[in-house]
């Protein structure tokens, strides 16, 4: 798991794939911190009281998303062992079930 063993039409989509997971995680930890969604996301609309957690949950959500793409993408980019590349993507899986199981339970 190198860059070498790689074309470089592959090499450009992951590097892709990193900028946009840092603007999701960027994103994600905005909204989480600002507590405010974009206008794009909504209609210009006022939270009621009970939606006023909805920032925090779905920006946390987005940056852990972020989070674990840009992990799961680490090993092939930078040249690490394949235990270390194998410990990589099970933490990025990791993180990925912690923005699923922050959405969904913390609604409740």
């Amino acid at each position: 798991m190198s860059v070498n063993d790689l074309g470089p039409e592959w090499i450009d989509l992951r590097l892709v794939i990193v900028v946009l997971g840092l603007v999701v995680v960027i994103l994600g930890v905005r909204v989480a911190v600002t507590r405010r969604f974009p206008m794009a996301w909504v209609r210009g609309e006022r939270l009621t009281a009970s939606q006023r957690s909805q920032p925090v949950r779905h920006g946390g959500s987005v940056a852990l998303l972020g989070a674990g793409v840009l992990v799961q993408q680490a090993p092939f980019l930078i040249p690490v062992p394949f235990a270390v590349g194998r410990a990589l993507f099970a933490v990025a899986l990791l993180l990925v079930m912690t923005a699923v199981g922050w959405s969904v339970l913390v609604r409740r």
